[in-house]
Parts: C-alpha cells; sequence; structure tokens
C-alpha cells in the first residue's frame, strides 16, 4: 500500500514515515502543500496523511484540490495541532475520512490507516 505523508514538522514527518514503512507500507514524504499537489498529479496513493497547517498550500487546500479538482476518492488523514471543532467539521464537511489532533499515538494512527485501507477495499 502506497502512502503520502504531507507534514511539515521534519522530525514528526521522519518518525511517522519511519513507523509506518515498518509496518510495510510505501511512504512518500512532501515537507508542503506544492509538493504534496504536484505528488498527487502524477502518482497514486491508497491513502494520504496531511498537515492542516503547512506552508503554500494548506491541508484543507489539498482536501479540496484532492475531491474537486483531481476527483480522487482516496482516503484523507488530516494532523493539526488546532483542535477546534469548528475545523474538525470543516476538515469532514471537504472530505477528510479521519482528523487526529495533535500529538498522537503512533499506534493509533497506524490502526486508523489500516480502518481506512481496510474500508476503502469494500
Amino acid at each position: 500500500m502506497k502512502l503520502l505523508i504531507a507534514e511539515d514538522e521534519k522530525m514528526l514527518l521522519k518518525t511517522m514515515a519511519f513507523f509506518l514503512e515498518k509496518r510495510g507500507y510505501d511512504i512518500t514524504q512532501v515537507f508542503n502543500g506544492n509538493d504534496a499537489v504536484e505528488v498527487l498529479k502524477k502518482e497514486t496513493f491508497d491513502l494520504i496523511i496531511t498537515d492542516i497547517n503547512m506552508p503554500f498550500i494548506t491541508g484543507m487546500e489539498i482536501i479540496n484540490i484532492v475531491r474537486n479538482e483531481l476527483h480522487l476518492s482516496v482516503p484523507i488523514i488530516v494532523l493539526t495541532s488546532v483542535g477546534l471543532e469548528k475545523t474538525e467539521l470543516s476538515a469532514f464537511e471537504i472530505g477528510a475520512s479521519e482528523f487526529i489532533t495533535k500529538p498522537f499515538s503512533l499506534p493509533v494512527l497506524a490502526t486508523r490507516v489500516e480502518k481506512l485501507l481496510l474500508q476503502a477495499k469494500k
């Protein structure tokens, strides 16, 4: 399974990528929204993990591009340090599949990834 992780906090990005690679996932890492959109236009992914607050293009804009411009139904997990209900509801309204507030546990992230991938297969 191929995953895209878009996260501008480099240490967190590396940690998530390492943890998920150990579970057998093929991980593509990007540090900003521009790079995420460019990669999404060229490659196919089974799941996307994106931070909301990123340089150039935000996670919310990435969701909008994935759903409305690229017309992809790929599951999207949104990460944020802003645990506001309004932000969470907005993310779901525009097409997020899951919402995780930082800080979070890597095993919980992996469980949510596995759950969404199983649902996507059905």
